[in-house]
């Protein structure tokens, strides 16, 4: 491998959700993940309902996919959540549990109810996880990861970054094993 692999995603994010769930199998290496604001932006319910399409065919061989409402989810505090879960070293752990909560149970990750279950289910306690997201400094850390993403050349998520070479978009894990960048 040429370098340590990033795996970039907003838990708002279907596609990113998808890629999660592949992240270690496609790319043969455990990424560092990084959680950032990238939520897509949607202009009208047909593009919804063509994306949600998409990405279940795109997720064919995970458990069958159940759409939070509403969609995309508002995933400030589990955006946070996930963040704070980084620091402690547990950012795969939480951030495939929320995924799981949004994707596979339709949860809405709005629900604070929604990312404490995520947290419990890695062994997170809830009063840590709470305050933990709430610091001030979590938020900064959140601000300055989607900053220095943004600065590399991601726009979308899911993303991946082996040095200066950034894969984004459904296709970024095979784009970035394809590459080479990850032999």
């Amino acid at each position: 491998m040429s370098g340590q692999a990033r795996f970039y995603f907003d838990l708002s994010s279907a596609d990113a959700y998808v890629a999660a769930e592949r992240s270690h199998e496609v790319l043969g290496v455990v990424p560092e993940w990084v959680p950032i604001r990238m939520t897509a932006a949607f202009r009208c319910a047909e593009e919804v309902a063509s994306h949600r399409e998409d990405v279940e065919r795109r997720a064919s061989g995970l458990q069958p996919l159940r759409w939070p409402e509403p969609y995309p989810p508002d995933s400030e505090f589990a955006m946070l959540a996930a963040t704070y879960a980084r620091q402690i070293g547990r950012c795969v752990a939480f951030s495939l549990a929320a995924f799981r909560q949004a994707f596979a149970a339709g949860r809405d990750l709005g629900s604070r109810d929604t990312v404490l279950i995520a947290g419990a289910a890695c062994e997170l306690h809830p009063t840590a996880l709470i305050k933990g997201a709430e610091l001030r400094s979590t938020r900064e850390r959140l601000e300055a990861a989607t900053a220095e993403a943004t600065a590399a050349g991601i726009r979308e998520v899911p993303a991946v970054q082996v040095g200066s070479r950034v894969f984004s978009g459904p296709r970024a894990l095979e784009d970035a094993r394809e590459s080479q960048s990850l032999v």
